[in-house]
């Protein structure tokens, strides 16, 4: 299995759940959506750092406007969900599985459960396929366990945002952050799903929903019989509506469809391309792709290296080297965006800081009205003498009656 360990982002913000080439736009609504989005990530920027919780790492642009996309642009569901996410990765510890973690039962395990990334459809996007109904369980269980799995299955989804995104996207000069993935269900039934089965499928899903959120472009489920179709009613409702308008569940007469988003030798020929990969072993043993192209993996390399505080940056003006004046412009409003978010930054902590000193004016002047109070009760007049020199008072001006004899 590929061990390369890159932390590049990806390229630059993309319009919809589609990715675009980075050619100028065929429409007036399609530069304005760009826009809308490059203020919301900026709001949303903003509100996180406003709040003290922008991170120095993973929240980068398109990390963001995943987030976005994930809660319909709602603001305030988003950063719940993004914190959510950031918690999950210190809890998870993912940076540590990213780099140490080694599936040693890897080999064995593809060949119980027939998987992995192989090439790029029409518009650049890595493929991810696999061959469920060839999923023996049992053997599965012997070969690992779900916790090693879900960890491998991590490791996988972070290599795919620091590596796979990043090359489709140099290789096809646009931006890529998304996946296509064909799921070949052949045999595949009610039978199939078992508790262990239903745990597994539970636990990724649960994973890719609330932390990898808008990395599937569309999802090809084919040779689906009457049985599996009975399973899809029981696997749709784990599945949230964005994710379900990707999919498309097809027959064995699924060629055509598939052809028009995969170039048929980027198609394995069990699924009736004319790709074999013999040389890999098979292709989903090969994990073949831009990937894996050496030069594009050095211009990536290098840029993680340099350290710089947004790699991004670099990468994304090796891709703009042979793009249009458009992309440079694009390029130029990512550094303005940058220097945005510098002097947002200088004005917050000034803010912080006075924020701070009116606090300080407050709790003295709350002491100083404490200390007025306690001498007003000092000199607050006795109850009892009050009354009895109300009472003499009115003692004093009470008039005198003088009787007086008359002659009868």
């Amino acid at each position: 299995m590929q061990e390369t360990e890159v932390s590049v982002r990806d390229i630059h913000i993309s319009d919809g759940a589609e990715e675009d080439s980075m050619q100028p736009p065929d429409s007036f609504h399609d530069q304005q959506q760009n826009s809308n989005n490059e203020q919301m990530v900026e709001a949303f920027r903003n509100l996180l750092l406003l709040h003290g919780q922008l991170p120095a790492k993973h929240g980068d642009s398109n990390t963001l406007l995943r987030f976005l996309r994930m809660r319909d642009f709602d603001l305030i569901k988003a950063k719940d969900a993004f914190l959510n996410y950031m918690k999950w990765r210190v809890d998870s510890k993912v940076d540590l599985i990213s780099k140490e973690f080694k599936y040693e039962e890897y080999g064995e395990v593809k060949k119980h459960y027939p998987h992995g990334f192989h090439k790029v459809d029409k518009s650049g996007r890595p493929i991810y396929i696999e061959r469920l109904g060839m999923v023996d369980l049992n053997a599965f269980s012997k070969a690992t366990t779900i916790e090693r799995y879900v960890k491998y299955h991590i490791k996988e989804q972070e290599k795919t945002l620091s590596l796979r995104y990043p090359a489709c996207s140099i290789a096809s000069e646009k931006h890529v952050s998304s996946t296509t993935t064909i799921l070949d269900v052949s045999g595949l039934g009610m039978s199939n799903f078992s508790k262990s089965a239903r745990s597994l499928f539970m636990e990724i899903q649960k994973i890719d929903s609330n932390y990898y959120p808008e990395t599937l472009h569309r999802l090809f489920v084919v040779n689906a019989s009457s049985g599996f179709r009975m399973l899809w009613l029981a696997l749709k409702t784990f599945l949230d509506a964005r994710t379900l308008t990707k999919v498309h569940v097809l027959g064995p007469n699924y060629i055509g469809e598939l052809l028009e988003a995969i170039d048929p030798s980027n198609l394995p020929t069990f699924l009736g391309g004319n790709c074999t990969c013999s040389d890999h072993g098979g292709c989903l043993f090969s994990d073949e792709g831009p990937w894996n192209d050496p030069n594009i993996k050095k211009i990536i390399q290098e840029t993680y290296t340099m350290g710089d505080a947004d790699p991004e940056e670099h990468t994304m003006d090796t891709v703009s080297e042979n793009a249009s004046t458009y992309q440079k412009e694009d390029s130029g409003k990512n550094m303005i965006t940058l220097q945005k978010y510098a002097s947002l930054k200088a004005a917050v902590k000034e803010t912080q800081k006075r924020i701070e000193m009116l606090e300080m004016s407050l709790h003295e002047t709350k002491r100083a009205m404490n200390g007025l109070g306690e001498i007003i009760e000092t000199i607050k007049p006795n109850q009892t003498e009050t009354i009895n020199s109300q009472t003499q008072t009115v003692l004093e001006r009470k008039p005198t009656v003088t009787k007086t004899s008359g002659l009868t």
